[in-house]
C-alpha cells in the first residue's frame, strides 16, 4: 500500500488543449525535450532521420504539419512520473480530444498571444469545466507581436469566467521578447536562442534591479518591467492552489515554445500544483485510486499504430490499483474475465512491453476487437461510468470499394477505423448495403479515404450526400419508420435518423406527437430495437 500510495502521488497525467494553430505540437515537442524525453525536437529520441514531431506518427500528420490523432507520451522529471496526453489539433477530430480529456487529470490549455481566446479554446474550456479538471493557461507565441499581457488576462477572465493570475510574467514581445519574470521564485529569466530551436535555450538568471539586466534590456524597457512587476505585486490577486484545483482561478505563463523560452518554467511550476490521480466517478459513487483492487477504462482504440505489428490498440487509463502483467480483470460489459497478457506502453508510434503500471499510467493492450471507447476493466467489483462524449456528425457519404478484389481489405479497414472513431459508420436497413459514413468535418473523410488506401490497399468511391443531421430513435415503431425520410442503423444496432434541415425535423415531430430524437446516442441498454 506504501508503493501504491508513493507511486500515485509523483504521477501527473495531463492534457494539452488549443485551438489549432496555436503552437499545440511544438509545446509537447519542447516538453518532451525539457523532460529528456528526446535529445532533439523534432526527432524520437534522436534516432529517427526526418524531423515529424514525435507525437505525430501518421503519414498524413507527417505531411501536413497537423496533430489528428491523440497519442499518450510518458517520461520522468526531477521525480515525477508524468503522462503527457496529446490530442488532436484540427477541430474535425474534437471528440477524440473530448475522450482524451476524460482521462487527464489536468490541462494545459494554449492560446495565441496575438489571437488570444479562440473559438475551439472555449468548447475545449468547457468540456474541462464540466469533468472539473484543473487549467493552467499558457500564452504562447511571444516571439511574434503579441497582445499586451493584461489584456490577455482580462479577455480569458470575461470570455471563459475563471480568475486569472500570472505565474510568470513576459519581457517584451515579438522581436524583443528575451524571456520572462517568474513570480513564485521573484527572478528574471533571459533565453538565448539555439540552433534550429532544437536544444535547449541557455537561460541567464537574474533578479529584476540587477544594473546589468537594465543595461541589457535598455533604459526603456527595464522600466516598463519595473513598473508592471509593481502592478502585478499590488494589484493581481496572489495564486492560490486551492482555488486552482476547484477550477476558480488559472495560472498564467507566458513562453515561446518554438524559440524554447518560459517553457521549462511552465514544466517545473504546473508538476508542483498539478493534481495526483484522483478517484474515478461512477454511477454507484467513486473509485479511489488507492484501492486495493486493479481498475482502468479504454479511452482510445488505434489501429495499425505500427505497420510492422499491423495490430490494434486500446489505449486504457488505469484508475485504480496496481496493474500487473499477465494479470485477469474483469471486462465489465462482456461480463468475463480476461487476462492482460502483453501491455505495452507508448511513445508516439514507438511501444515497449512493460511489467506495471498504476493510478495515473496509460497502457495499450493488444485489441483482438474485444475492446471498445468506455469499456471498464477491474479484477475488484463491477461499476459503471457514464457514456463518452459523441459527436452527431454533419457530413455523410456512402462509400464502397471502387474493384470487387478490394471487398476484404474495406470490410476490415471499415470495422478498425470504425472502431478507432476515424468516422461513424451506419447501414442502410433497405436498399444498397453500402456503408454511410458520418463526419464531424471534411477532414475526417479525408483521413479515413487516405488510411484506407495507405494502410488496407482499398481505393474508394465515395458518394457524397445531402444529410445534415443525425438524430438517434427511440421507441421506434413501423409508423415511425414510414414517417422518416432515411433511417440506418449505427455499429450497436440503433436506430438513427437522417435529415437534410433542422426543418424536416421539426416536420417529422409535428407529424409523430412523442417522436424522441437525440443529438447523442441513449445507452445501449436502454435503446428501444
Amino acid at each position: 500500500m506504501s508503493d501504491l500510495k508513493h507511486e500515485i502521488q509523483r504521477r501527473r497525467t495531463f492534457a494539452i488543449i488549443s485551438h489549432p494553430d496555436a503552437g499545440k505540437t511544438t509545446l509537447t515537442e519542447k516538453l518532451l525535450l525539457y523532460g529528456g524525453a528526446i535529445r532533439e525536437a523534432g526527432s524520437v529520441k534522436a534516432r529517427r532521420g526526418g524531423h515529424s514531431a514525435t507525437s505525430d506518427w501518421m503519414d498524413i500528420e507527417k505531411k501536413r504539419g497537423i496533430s489528428i490523432t491523440s497519442s499518450a507520451l510518458q517520461f520522468e522529471y526531477d521525480g515525477y512520473c508524468v503522462n503527457l496526453l496529446d490530442t488532436p489539433g484540427h477541430q474535425d477530430f474534437s471528440e477524440d480530444t473530448y475522450r482524451t480529456l476524460v482521462a487527464a487529470d489536468a490541462a494545459l490549455m494554449l492560446i495565441d498571444g496575438a489571437k488570444g481566446v479562440e473559438p475551439q479554446t472555449i468548447k475545449l474550456f468547457k468540456v474541462c469545466r464540466d469533468r472539473g479538471i484543473p487549467i493552467v493557461t499558457v500564452v504562447n507565441k511571444m516571439d511574434r507581436p503579441a497582445r499586451p499581457a493584461l489584456d490577455l488576462m482580462d479577455e480569458v477572465e470575461k470570455v471563459l469566467g475563471i480568475t486569472v493570475t500570472p505565474a510568470s510574467w513576459p519581457i517584451g514581445s515579438g522581436d524583443s521578447f528575451r524571456g520572462v519574470y517568474s513570480l513564485k521564485d521573484k527572478n528574471v529569466l533571459l533565453f538565448e536562442r539555439t540552433a534550429h530551436n532544437a536544444t535547449k535555450a541557455a537561460v541567464q538568471t537574474t533578479g529584476p534591479e540587477d544594473p546589468q539586466l537594465k543595461e541589457q534590456l535598455g533604459e526603456r524597457a527595464h522600466k516598463q518591467l519595473i513598473e508592471d512587476l509593481q502592478m502585478v505585486e499590488q494589484c493581481v490577486m496572489p495564486f492560490d492552489l486551492e482555488l486552482f484545483l476547484q477550477q476558480q482561478q488559472s495560472p498564467m505563463f507566458f513562453c515561446s515554445a518554438l524559440v524554447n523560452f518560459g517553457v521549462e518554467t511552465i514544466l517545473q511550476r504546473f508538476l508542483e500544483i498539478a493534481p495526483a490521480p484522483g478517484p474515478l466517478p461512477t454511477l454507484d459513487g467513486e473509485v479511489p485510486p488507492e484501492s486495493p483492487f486493479f481498475s482502468g477504462f479504454v479511452y482510445k482504440v488505434a489501429a495499425n499504430m505500427d505497420k510492422m505489428h499491423r495490430d490494434r490498440i486500446a489505449f486504457l487509463r488505469v484508475t485504480s490499483g496496481h496493474f500487473e502483467r499477465g494479470m485477469a480483470a474483469k471486462h465489465l460489459r462482456m461480463g468475463r474475465d480476461v487476462r492482460l497478457s502483453h501491455p505495452h506502453r507508448f511513445f508516439g508510434q514507438e511501444r515497449v512491453s512493460i511489467e506495471d503500471a498504476w493510478p495515473g499510467d496509460v497502457i495499450g493492450l493488444i485489441n483482438p476487437g474485444m475492446f471498445r471507447v468506455g469499456d471498464v476493466l477491474s479484477s475488484g467489483p463491477s461499476f459503471e461510468v457514464r457514456n463518452f462524449p459523441r459527436f452527431p456528425p454533419e457530413i455523410f457519404a456512402q462509400v464502397a470499394p471502387r474493384e470487387p478484389s478490394m471487398a476484404k481489405g474495406f470490410t476490415k479497414g471499415l470495422q478498425q477505423l470504425g472502431e478507432e472513431g476515424v468516422v461513424q459508420i451506419f447501414w442502410p436497413r433497405i436498399g444498397a448495403r453500402e456503408p454511410v459514413l458520418g463526419a464531424v468535418g471534411e477532414l475526417q473523410l479525408e483521413v479515413f479515404q487516405s488510411r484506407l488506401e495507405s494502410e488496407y490497399g482499398v481505393s474508394l468511391r465515395l458518394d457524397r450526400k445531402a444529410w445534415t443531421r443525425a438524430r438517434w430513435v427511440e421507441n421506434v415503431t413501423d409508423e415511425v419508420l414510414e414517417i422518416l425520410p432515411m433511417v440506418v442503423k449505427d455499429e450497436a444496432d440503433r436506430f438513427v435518423a437522417l435529415f437534410h434541415s433542422d426543418f424536416e425535423i421539426d416536420y417529422a415531430k409535428s407529424r409523430y406527437k412523442g417522436l424522441e430524437l437525440f443529438e447523442t446516442p441513449p445507452a445501449e441498454e436502454d435503446i428501444g430495437r
